[in-house]
């Protein structure tokens, strides 16, 4: 199948069409490949063009810091999935930056990918940015929806090291982890049907909420890698993270991941996924039976 061709902003023709920003991303593909087999029209706002999904959908180059770029790229947008931008230090900024570009591109619908338990006060810092762009929205006046998902399934063994251990400050606490493919068809339901779902916010959640020494455990018997969880101190935390020259407020990101599980903020399981799409949503064990993460071999870098 042939690449999509890049379209020029300003020869777009105006129509009623969804636009899907981070479509280059695992969350942003899928939801692309939802959407076409269900016949919409599609307009892609990616930073690089050549990573774009294969298909006969429109694409825009527009980052979200770019507010000029991205006014253009939604120009005759009616309905926009905000994919939250990726960890930095500005996010926030970006985000506003591309909601006023959406809100004077004429954009009606704002479909915004938040965070469960999304507060100004909330443990896991990057949730209180979640909290600020939500309020940012709301201030716009523009129709929004808002799907809160917890913590990712997919990535929960990645916080493994190369040793098998998951080490971090969260106790017994537990989490509601929800798998990436049951946000994308959430997100897929909303955006063919937003006038249902305007206003309303949905604590995307998986079907049950694990401890990670059970997370562990089912790494363990499904895929046969050995993986144990190790309680952390908030020292210890600190003093295994040092190794990766990140900045303090990322650390920070990545310790307080751990502890909103020890408090309970993430503990959560609701019925929204599946009230969402008619299916309950995938198990753990489900993703890891269901695809070969690219965790099962060691990676370098840094883990939360």
């Amino acid at each position: 199948m042939a690449r999509p061709a890049v379209v020029a902003p300003e020869v777009l023709v105006q129509s009623r069409l969804i636009a899907v920003t981070g479509a280059t991303g695992h969350l942003g593909r899928a939801v692309t490949a939802d959407l076409a087999a269900r016949g919409e029209r599609l307009r892609l706002v990616v930073r690089d063009p050549s990573r774009a999904p294969e298909g006969p959908h429109e694409v825009v180059m527009a980052s979200y810091g770019d507010g000029d770029a991205a006014r253009l790229a939604l120009a005759g947008v009616d309905t926009l999935l905000l994919v939250s931008a990726s960890e930095s230090a500005d996010r926030l900024e970006q985000h506003r930056t591309v909601v006023d570009a959406a809100v004077e591109a004429g954009v009606r619908h704002v479909v915004y990918t938040s965070f469960l338990g999304a507060a100004p006060d909330a443990t896991f810092t990057l949730a209180r940015d979640h909290w600020a762009t939500e309020e940012h929205l709301r201030a716009t006046g523009v129709a929004h929806t808002f799907l809160r998902d917890s913590f990712y399934l997919d990535l929960l063994p990645e916080f493994a090291d190369e040793s098998g251990a998951i080490r971090g400050p969260a106790g017994a606490g537990r989490v509601g982890a929800v798998a990436r493919a049951d946000v994308a068809r959430a997100a897929a339901a909303v955006l063919v049907d937003p006038d249902a779902h305007a206003g309303r916010a949905y604590e995307l959640t998986g079907p049950e909420a694990l401890t990670l020494g059970e997370v562990a455990a089912v790494v363990t018997e499904v895929t046969g890698r050995p993986t144990r969880y190790v309680d952390e101190t908030l020292p210890e935390a600190h003093a295994s993270r040092a190794a990766f020259g990140a900045p303090a407020w990322q650390v920070e990101a990545w310790i307080s991941t751990y502890i909103a599980i020890a408090v309970g903020e993430v503990a959560a399981v609701t019925d929204d996924v599946e009230r969402l799409t008619g299916r309950a949503p995938l198990s753990l064990a489900e993703v890891l039976r269901g695809s070969r993460p690219r965790w099962l071999s060691p990676r370098p870098g840094p883990r939360p």
